[in-house]
């Protein structure tokens, strides 16, 4: 009767460490789903009864590590993430003696710049198929100036990794796979699909 106590006693003990802990990474990610919501809102109030897509759009959350998925299609329709990829920042953003990444608008500075943009119409240059971008804030009005697209590049990862990776000129850089994910959902859309990259 003892032994079957102790049993118990020790089944309810792990089921409830398991449980909570569970809970705590739970409420971790519903934080930053919660977050995502408000950048995709974001973006909806500004593509509302404008020739946008209302119900795709792209957000680049560079607050989070380099080789983890910050890259996500998202649907604005139902609030949740379609999929989710790496996609690398410009050489310029790390700044020696600085752990915060760097962003700019100024040409030539190799950086990466946050913001909304329009993607616009695919091309074939030095990364093959690249799609054009459009700068709608001032924290990014310069990018086609600047020549900042959207393209893929083969030393990209299409999973997580720790490992050091490489860096772009400020183009926002995608896996070779993932890329091919992100051109279907451009190319079979009517209107543009808005990129949103953000950081904090």
């Amino acid at each position: 009767m003892n032994f079957r106590l102790f049993i118990s006693v020790v089944f309810l003990f792990l089921f409830s460490y398991s449980f909570f802990g569970q809970e705590r990474m739970t409420l971790s990610e519903v934080k930053y789903e919660k977050r995502l919501k408000e950048k995709a809102k974001h973006v909806s109030d500004f593509i509302k009864n404008k020739k946008y897509n209302q119900k795709i759009a792209f957000l680049i959350d560079f607050s989070k590590p380099i080789g983890k998925f910050r890259f996500f299609i998202y649907n604005l329709e139902t609030n949740k993430v379609l999929d989710k990829g790496i996609v690398i920042h410009g050489q310029g953003s790390e700044v020696e003696g600085k752990k915060e990444l760097q962003f700019s608008n100024i040409e030539n500075s190799l950086q990466s710049s946050l913001g909304k943009c329009e993607i616009g119409k695919s091309y074939y240059g030095q990364f093959g198929k690249a799609y054009k971008l459009k700068g709608l804030d001032k924290t990014n009005s310069n990018v086609e100036k600047r020549y900042i697209v959207l393209h893929s590049f083969s030393c990209i990862p299409d999973q997580e990794t720790d490992k050091k990776i490489c860096l772009s000129w400020g183009c926002p850089t995608l896996s070779l796979a993932f890329f091919d994910k992100v051109a279907t959902y451009i190319d079979n859309s009517k209107y543009p699909i808005i990129l949103y990259s953000f950081y904090e």
